[in-house]
């Protein structure tokens, strides 16, 4: 592991040619300081376990003292909005400080959140608040412990500089990593603003970083396309089948190499409820649980648009016509898993859905529901009561229950087996919305012990925590069906 002074920075993005970013030298918070460092995320960086405990920590990575390398830019990009296209958008609170050659090889973007006003901060201040702060650095390691490709966080850091919303809130920062911060809405303001030489380089330097076996060949632009395409599809079959919603499916805020980027008013579903919208703001439920998949094919149109002069029409067509068999597939793949079911059979399908429609009629809690059929009785006399007492009346229940009992002893399932199996499939721990707004609670008045906590249980959702049994349990009165702001 090395110290904080060795990481190795090597900024292709800053190396593109003018116009793609801004250089912005960042303001830091006069009284910046860690408050939470992820373990995980170091070692990915090679850093070594102390590094967060020495004073250059926060001055690094608040913007106050840049490492050699370090090259502070804002990137340019525009993006469709709730389906309305904004031309200008960009780093508006949001910094690349550098791109770290991890001593694995891998490219990690160093993204500092929070560090003031930039050119495209459109009149804002360029900071962040505590409690969007919080929410991002959970989430992430929230998806990505299951399974779900997604940006890291680093770190956060605090501060006690107030910072105006509708009211005065605490200011944050955080540092974000990820491959690429490239979006659908990179391209897009390449393609609107009449800059084809522009689209052709940002294109030039994805492939080369994340996509180098196409370098060289001669469609490797529709074959580019078509892998984000069917990226994409994975991703969003990955979020419906853990039960999450984005809440702000805006093109710029869509990873060309499919992660899960901007987290704003997210939620994981509690009761059951396709319709399920997280964000106050998206009245018309334009971005609902169940839309998601939608609202993915429409944004990889734009993209697709925004690739014109690079493909043709009937490429992008044909690309985008295998996005809806991907989703499929992948999400039938994910939901077999979870399951427990070892073969692929054509009542797949049918099975799913009718469960979800029970579901969503009896207002069943997802995960704990998935939780406890990892010890589904397949005998033929068993009631498995833990599981139908979820559903009013039962005996929906008991008729799908008899399916799924018939579909396992078809495949020769040994419920023993099964059961191991689906304790590493189905998560008992998942960041409810109530468990994030009370490590934001606690950390508004200055403890961040709640937000450690949290990050190591949703890190390991699938292990058992005894003394946290209270985290999977139904939300509280209070906590049940809230609803998130996308100001941040």
């Amino acid at each position: 592991m090395a110290p904080l002074g060795q990481l190795v920075f090597d900024n292709t993005y800053a190396r593109l040619p003018p116009g793609f970013a801004a250089r912005v030298a960042p303001a830091p918070f006069p009284d910046a300081h860690v408050v939470s460092v992820n373990p995980a995320a170091l070692r990915l960086l090679g850093l070594d376990a102390d590094a967060a405990t020495r004073p250059e920590f926060a001055r690094v990575f608040g913007g106050g003292q840049l490492l050699p390398g370090m090259e502070p830019l804002a990137m340019v990009y525009a993006g469709h909005q709730f389906g309305v296209y904004v031309p200008r958008l960009g780093d508006g609170r949001a910094l690349l400080l550098g791109e770290v050659r991890a001593p694995d090889g891998a490219k990690w973007d160093l993204h500092l959140k929070g560090g003031g006003p930039t050119p495209f901060s459109r009149g804002g201040d360029g900071r962040a608040v505590l409690r969007s702060t919080v929410r991002e650095y959970l989430a992430g390691e929230a998806l990505h412990a299951l399974g779900i490709p997604t940006t890291r966080a680093l770190c956060m850091l605090g501060s006690r500089t107030p910072v105006y919303r509708e009211d005065v809130e605490t200011g944050a920062m955080l540092v974000r990593m990820a491959p690429s911060h490239v979006r659908f809405g990179t391209f897009e303001f390449f393609h609107h603003t009449e800059q084809p030489a522009h689209v052709a380089t940002l294109a030039e330097h994805v492939i080369a970083g994340h996509f180098p076996h196409l370098l060289g060949q001669e469609r490797r632009h529709a074959r580019f396309f078509e892998e984000v395409v069917e990226r994409t599809a994975k991703l969003i079959a990955g979020w419906q089948a853990v039960g999450f919603e984005h809440g702000v499916m805006n093109t710029d805020n869509m990873s060309i190499l499919g992660l899960t980027l901007d987290y704003g008013p997210y939620g994981f579903l509690d009761d059951f409820d396709p319709g399920f919208v997280s964000n106050h703001s998206d009245h018309q439920g334009r971005y609902a649980f169940d839309q998601q998949p939608r609202v993915a094919l429409w944004n990889l149109a734009c993209l697709g648009e925004a690739l014109l002069t690079l493909i043709t029409e009937d490429e992008a067509r044909a690309a985008l016509g295998a996005f809806q068999p991907a989703f499929a597939a992948h999400f039938l793949a994910r939901m077999r898993e979870k399951l427990g079911l070892s073969e692929t059979r054509d009542e797949d399908r049918t099975l799913v859905e009718d469960l979800f429609g029970l579901m969503a009629g009896s207002h069943v809690d997802y995960t704990r529901f998935f939780r406890a059929l990892n010890r589904f009785d397949s005998k033929p006399d068993a009631r498995n009561d833990a599981l139908r007492d979820h559903f009013l009346p039962p005996e929906g229940f008991d008729a799908w229950a008899a399916r799924y009992r018939a579909r396992l002893d078809a495949e020769g399932s040994v419920d023993t087996a099964r059961h191991a199996r689906l304790d590493r499939v189905n998560p008992k721990y998942v960041l409810r919305n109530w468990v994030a707004q009370q490590a934001i609670a606690r950390a508004q008045e200055g403890d961040f012990a709640e937000v450690d906590r949290v990050l190591a249980l949703v890190s390991a959702p699938f292990d058992e925590h005894p003394d946290s049994e209270a985290y999977a349990a139904a939300p509280p009165t209070w906590g049940r069906h809230l609803v998130v702001s996308c100001s941040s």
